[in-house]
């Protein structure tokens, strides 16, 4: 497995000298700057490459090339958007770089209530508090409809809530949901945001598979051309919120989207985080399964509670095996001969990083000791199976 650190590039507080001791190899970047739907110009990627090489990294997966919206919605003429997406896989290709990490999350890349939630030991996590969000849609969107979404348990401290915050709260609740947004970091306000979600009323589960399966037949064959490798990102959370529907989830779901173009090209990015927050994946055995068609891993751990909040626990804690997972990533890259890169993803905030300021979830001393004890996890592995490093 190919050891990696996910890097923003002239967004990030964290350098690439800094990164170099941590003792990974890989990064993971993306070209953050370039609006949705637009073509990545093949001198820009160069141009990110030549400064990531002379770093003394390889680049390893991107991360993410984007989706356009109107794709997910299945709005109007897409062929321009089609043509732009491998275009960009194109000019990717010609310089090396051939994962592709992408989501088919609606709107948000991923969402949480609270960005530094205590850790009992010193520290802060992310967090997603159902009541809390309960509280946002029902209270805050005006989203009646939302109370279906939750356990009574959760719209019960979600009115508790409401009635105790103050605008304090309710704007630092809005800045952490927001904060999943993706691209130039646009933020929206309230009646922004229900602007925004008009743009998806209607749009059911079974249409966004159908518009899914029609971005796949549109560019899988362009990356098996190409030798791309494509591997989605799981919903994060994987449920339905804000009336958005989630088809990344489970491995139901998962197993419809490799069979939709049944081709190598068309693989998974296997996050231990996002699946694990769903109760009813078995990752472990999701991750035997899917083995040969996973290009790519993310490796973190949550804590569940039963009314559906989780939080960001420590690698090696929570309740993911990780040691499982890992042991079935390093059995296919031993049957496969092929290096799967990984990356610890997210981490607490410990010690200065609070005071560095990076993106949510991106610490450095929280990684770096996420990215320590999957190393040793791994080292001891292969030690027990004999394994050669791969």
């Amino acid at each position: 497995m190919i050891e990696s650190w996910r890097w923003y590039g002239p967004f990030d507080r964290i350098s690439l000298p800094e990164i170099a001791q941590t003792g990974a190899t890989g990064i993971v970047t993306a070209l953050h700057e370039i609006p949705y739907g637009e073509v990545w110009p093949r001198e820009t990627i160069a141009s990110r490459n030549t400064e990531i090489t002379s770093a003394g990294f390889d680049w390893v997966v991107v991360e993410s090339l984007p989706v356009h919206e109107k794709i997910k919605r299945g709005e109007g003429d897409l062929a321009g958007f089609f043509a732009n997406y491998r275009q960009s896989m194109a000019n990717l290709a010609a310089e090396g770089v051939t994962t592709i990490c992408y989501n088919f999350m609606p709107l948000l890349d991923w969402t949480r209530t609270d960005l530094t939630a205590p850790v009992a030991r010193g520290g802060s996590c992310l967090r997603f508090e159902a009541a809390k969000m309960a509280a946002f849609e029902l209270y805050m969107l005006g989203r009646a409809e939302a109370e279906a979404d939750y356990s009574a348990e959760a719209l019960q401290k979600a009115a508790i809530w409401h009635q105790q915050a103050t605008e304090e709260d309710k704007q630092g609740l809005l800045h952490a949901i927001m904060s999943g947004l993706p691209g130039a970091y646009d933020r929206y306000d309230i009646a922004g945001l229900k602007q925004a979600l008009r743009g998806y009323d209607g749009l059911t589960q079974d249409d966004l598979r159908q518009n899914y399966k029609v971005f796949l037949q549109e560019i899988v064959p362009a990356a098996e051309e190409l030798g791309i490798k494509l591997c989605v990102h799981p919903d994060d959370p994987p449920r339905d919120i804000l009336g958005l529907p989630r088809i990344v989830s489970d491995e139901e779901d998962i197993s419809f989207i490799l069979s939709a173009v049944d081709s190598p090209a068309n693989g998974l990015t296997f996050c231990t985080g996002s699946l694990g927050a769903n109760p009813v994946n078995d990752l472990p055995r999701m991750a035997r399964r899917f083995a040969d068609r996973v290009h790519f891993a993310h490796l973190r751990n949550v804590r569940k509670d039963p009314d559906g909040s989780f939080e960001e626990a420590a690698h090696l804690e929570g309740d993911t095996d990780m040691p499982a997972v890992i042991a079935a990533l390093l059995d296919e890259n031993r049957k496969s001969g092929r290096a799967i890169p990984f990356r610890p993803d997210h981490g607490h905030e410990l010690l200065e990083d609070a005071a560095k300021g990076t993106h949510p979830g991106y610490p450095l001393v929280g990684r770096l000791r996420g990215l320590a004890e999957l190393r040793g996890v791994i080292a001891g592995i292969r030690h027990v199976n004999g394994w050669n490093r791969a």
